[in-house]
């Protein structure tokens, strides 16, 4: 750390960058000074805060350096620089990779990835009737592609930490995979998870895990409440209703 030069640290050079970064900022835009740093000998940086409403938690950044032997310091240069906390635009993002889930509609087209991680080769026709029919539905037989091991387990992580996974279980009386409305899936995620079919429930339609629950399983009920007894009326037909004329 280089040692603190007392010209470049001092009162009047202080002012000289006040005075420097004021002609280059907005007027009322150069709040207080708040720092000075050595960056190399006989040259440092002084910090103003910006008082500009657009720039919160940015700072006015003077470059002063003094010559050899020189008694005086000089600008070489002027910044606006983020401190802590500033408000700093998101990071830049690839226009390729900006696209996140649920951002797609009906008629919008993902382009092609040939080298996606989340995808394999699918399995061809082998010719044996047996063979080929149990293949369609578990290996994906016809397709060009089938989720590989690293999409399976990527696919299986975003559903059981999802709102269908064991988030909400605990606040079921019992797992969705004793109720009747459960539809195991194929292949081998069907250890894990199945699709909810009944209409009733928040989840019908969705793929929820065999630890998951709702209040609409097929095997729960309530508690029939006691009915309330509601005492007959009392009428008294010897009571009158008196009306007071108002004064006029």
């Amino acid at each position: 750390m280089p040692v603190i030069d007392k010209v470049l640290a001092d009162a009047t050079t202080v002012a000289l960058a006040r005075r420097v970064v004021a002609e280059v900022a907005e007027p009322g835009a150069v709040g207080e000074h708040v720092a000075f740093e050595m960056l190399e000998d006989r040259l440092g940086t002084h910090y103003f805060a910006c008082a500009s409403p657009a720039y919160p938690g940015w700072r006015w950044s003077v470059v002063v350096a003094r010559p050899p032997r020189a008694h005086s310091a000089t600008v070489s240069e002027t910044n606006l620089v983020p401190a802590d906390g500033a408000l700093l635009a998101p990071p830049w993002l690839p226009y390729a990779d900006r696209i996140a889930p649920g951002d797609l509609g009906p008629g919008d087209v993902l382009p092609y990835v040939p080298d996606d991680p989340f995808l394999e080769a699918g399995f061809e026709a082998t010719g044996e009737e047996d063979v080929d029919e149990t293949a369609f539905w578990e290996l994906g037989l016809g397709r060009t592609r089938v989720l590989s091991a690293e999409g399976r387990e990527a696919a299986a992580t975003r559903w059981h930490t999802g709102k269908h996974g064991t988030r909400d279980a605990a606040k079921a009386q019992q797992p969705c995979s004793t109720c009747g409305y459960f539809l195991p899936m194929a292949g081998a995620l069907r250890q894990a998870f199945g699709v909810c079919a009944n209409e009733w429930s928040p989840d019908d339609g969705c793929v929820v895990s065999l630890d998951h629950g709702c209040g609409a399983h097929s095997e729960t009920d309530v508690t029939a409440a006691e009915p309330e007894e509601i005492p007959p009326p009392i009428l008294d037909d010897y009571v009158l209703d008196l009306q007071v004329p108002s004064e006029a």
